[in-house]
């Protein structure tokens, strides 16, 4: 007896969908690019409960027959391509036809839709099998997906919480519509207005609506031209990194896609004037022949094959390196491809050490930190002397033998400590309450966090329309920069879930709570070279850092300190 068979079509259909449908953002994304290839110039988009109870996307495009209507949800079925050859020249945003049918085989989905003129044909499917088929009045297409994955539970408690999961919705519908600038979008999250965006003109307006004024002002646009592919480049400013990759947008033929390559091209641009953890700012929208690239290498069409990936490389760099070059940065006077190719200059390359000069790395001018200076704590032993090793470590003789320090995660972990037991915390009142734009995923998450931002010390209102007012801050963040401190707040409440435990049983404290405060105490620690500590400001750190509860390790699980004992030390020269 064969041992071997043939899985039946729903089941394959909902393995299928576990490809397509990974949560659903995944959906709307899918619908979207229906809609787009139906040439809607407006677009509606309702969700409700995170896309678990409903996703509607409505629009005014060409819109289907009956015959049409049924066969969409067929397997395969596409208008999309006819040959192999078609799969080797995209030029729609979908095209494989297994997106409405694996969809349709885990929700509840009901589509309405029609041809100009004729018409229109109302069509339910639950669990892949057509319920009901009948005639109605109907103009362009809208389609809704119900209890998605009602019939897998297994997958439906994976999915995150409603937060993070609107989150990527409306990601989703925002890379969209920054690539179709001219097509009007409106999506309204559980009754709420999320974005209303009318058609726009060019790329810059369409990223005005999104952004803001004031952050897409701050960008640096360029365009580059060359044979069958050009770049369209807007670059941030080199005086405004962020702490994390937000706000960095790839598109290649309108289509947003993931690409390391295209990212590490624009990283180098900017590798001589950005500091380290530090990260750009940029919209890089390619256009080329859909020949010399391949859509088809994931299956959501998130990620891109090029047939001549270095090209690609050097073409997008010398695009960011000319945007670059209009911020009056001096680095780029020079032609932007003599720029991109040269090598970054290192005090040894040519093999010689280089002396440090103690003098400058512990003059009392060669860190600065937000917070108020404390009084040199007199109980410390006055011998300490830090040896600066680079980066944000140090060395000192210790008790134990000796110790290195990084004395950014000690700092981290002091300040984490004391954002969460609301010790030592002096307010900072804005002279001038700080309005901050943000993108619409990022807005919603932060007001309804509002509370804990508060709690944290971060007093801030919504302003409405994707903006917020920023109004005093703990004394320690005074110097930090908003726009980029409340993004990462935003980034933290996304990810709460990915910091580790870090022990600390705090009543009132959640996981979001403990994930904003690291973020925030990053933002407000001591680093680098300028920033190194002298023997007094060491000997604080010490101390503040004995205090803490968990002194070892900064909120993110990095070691604060190792200590080597004399007796490691010994062993390490073979002397016992």
């Amino acid at each position: 007896m064969s041992v071997i068979s043939v899985l039946p079509e729903l089941l394959r259909n909902k393995i299928a969908a576990g490809e397509v449908v990974e949560r659903p953002a995944s959906v709307v994304k899918e619908l979207l690019e229906n809609s787009i290839d139906a040439l809607a110039v407006n677009i509606q988009v309702e969700v409700e409960k995170a896309g678990r109870r409903l996703i509607r996307i409505s629009d005014n495009g060409t819109g289907m027959s009956k015959d049409d209507a049924l066969l969409a949800f067929e397997r395969y079925a596409t208008s999309k391509i006819k040959s192999e050859n078609d799969l080797f020249n995209i030029r729609t945003m979908g095209f494989r036809g297994e997106a409405l049918s694996s969809i349709a085989s885990v929700a509840k989905v009901r589509l309405s839709t029609a041809l100009a003129g004729e018409t229109g044909t109302c069509l339910e499917i639950e669990g892949g099998e057509v319920r009901d088929l009948r005639d109605c009045p109907m103009t362009g297409t809208s389609i809704e997906i119900r209890d998605i994955f009602y019939n897998t539970p297994a997958r439906r408690k994976f999915l995150k919480t409603d937060s993070t999961e609107n989150y990527h919705i409306i990601n989703a519908v925002t890379q969209e519509a920054i690539s179709h600038f001219q097509i009007s979008f409106t999506m309204r999250t559980d009754g709420s207005e999320t974005l209303l965006l009318s058609p726009a003109k060019s790329l810059r307006e369409r990223l005005a609506q999104i952004f803001g004024k004031e952050f897409v002002d701050d960008l640096i646009e360029s365009e580059k031209q060359g044979g069958d592919i050009s770049a369209k480049v807007f670059a941030g400013n080199p005086l405004n990194f962020r702490n994390n990759k937000t706000n960095q947008y790839v598109f290649i033929n309108r289509r947003p896609v993931r690409d390391a390559a295209v990212s590490y091209a624009v990283y180098k641009a900017y590798e001589n004037m950005m500091p380290k953890d530090k990260h750009p700012v940029f919209f890089v929208f390619i256009d080329m022949d859909p020949a010399k690239v391949d859509f088809n290498v994931h299956p959501a069409k998130r990620e891109v094959r090029f047939s001549d990936k270095s090209s690609i490389v050097s073409f997008v760099r010398i695009a960011v390196v000319e945007a670059l070059r209009k911020s009056g940065n001096k680095q780029y006077e020079e032609s932007p491809e003599a720029t991109a190719y040269r090598k970054p200059y290192t005090a040894f390359s040519t093999g010689g050490a280089s002396p440090l000069d103690y003098t400058q790395i512990f003059r009392p001018d060669a860190w600065s930190v937000a917070e108020p200076q404390a009084i040199p704590y007199s109980d410390l032993p006055s011998e300490i002397e830090p040896i600066y090793l680079g980066d944000t470590f140090i060395a000192l003789r210790c008790a134990e033998g000796l110790m290195l320090l990084d004395y950014h995660a000690a700092h981290e972990r002091i300040n984490y400590e004391r954002l969460l037991k609301q010790v030592g915390l002096i307010p900072h009142r804005l002279l001038f309450p700080r309005q901050t734009g943000l993108e619409a995923g990022a807005y919603k998450v932060i007001v309804e966090n509002l509370a804990l931002l508060n709690r944290l010390g971060i007093e801030i209102e919504d302003f409405g329309k994707g903006s917020v007012i920023v109004r005093s801050l703990p004394g320690f963040l005074s110097e930090a920069d908003i726009d980029s401190l409340i993004s990462d707040a935003a980034d933290s409440l996304l990810n709460k879930d990915s910091l580790q435990d870090d022990g600390l049983s705090i009543e009132s404290v959640s996981s979001a709570g403990k994930a904003v405060a690291a973020r925030l105490a990053c933002h407000s620690s001591i680093r680098g070279k300028r920033e190194s500590p002298d023997k007094t400001r060491v000997a604080e750190l010490l101390k503040d850092l004995s205090e803490t509860e968990y002194p070892d390790s900064c909120p993110h699980g990095r070691p604060t300190r190792i200590i080597i004992t004399l007796q490691e030390l010994k062993k390490m020269f073979k002397k016992i």
